[in-house]
């Protein structure tokens, strides 16, 4: 990926880039719903809400205490089926994962092929050190996949989030880039993906 290119990871079936303005309207459709949003921070209840959370987005990845957010569209047609936050959370190469996928598209692979992706370009090409999700624990689908792909659960805080006026569980799992390489044999941390 050269400086001037557009951000863009692939898989096998999803063109992973950052969200533009034309993915306001179906990310607004599919993160609204409560089969999305039961276990999420951000649960936009009118259009404006998504202007704003777009507003704040980070234009590249990798500045600190920014989110940067990768629409995950299929290859097929380009249609926006989720997406992937990265917090760079500081000069210190950690950063926050979070992600969704739209109800149609769920249990089918595609949060563990986008995750995957995102994982192999923060630690092979960013060179990041600690990669940390925070989760609801009532959501085994996404406990799951971070286990499918070896993060460690670090830590139960209870009641210590507010969402919608309830207190609620959180859980933290974390994955250090030197437990990525140990569970990717082979991998050269230098080249792990194609931009």
């Amino acid at each position: 990926m050269t400086m001037n290119a557009p951000f863009m990871l692939t898989t096998d079936r999803l063109v992973c880039r950052r969200l533009e303005d034309r993915d306001k309207i179906p990310f607004f459709a599919y993160r609204r719903l409560p089969a999305v949003g039961e276990f999420q921070f951000f649960q936009p209840a009118a259009m404006a809400e998504v202007e704003r959370f777009f507003e704040k987005l980070a234009a590249l990845p990798a500045v600190p205490d920014t989110w940067f957010q990768m629409g995950l569209h299929l290859k097929q047609n380009d249609v926006l089926i989720g997406d992937v936050g990265m917090h760079f959370l500081d000069e210190s190469r950690q950063v926050e994962i979070g992600y969704s996928v739209a109800p149609d598209f769920q249990r089918q692979g595609y949060a563990s092929e986008a995750v995957a992706a995102t994982i192999a370009y923060l630690f092979g090409v960013l060179g990041v050190h600690r990669i940390t999700a925070s989760i609801d624990p009532r959501n085994t689908a996404s406990a799951a996949l971070l286990a499918k792909m070896h993060f460690r659960f670090e830590a139960h805080f209870v009641k210590s989030v507010q969402i919608g006026g309830d207190w609620l569980d959180d859980c933290i799992y974390a994955l250090l880039r030197d437990e990525w390489v140990a569970n990717n044999p082979g991998t050269d941390p230098g080249k792990a993906m194609k931009t």
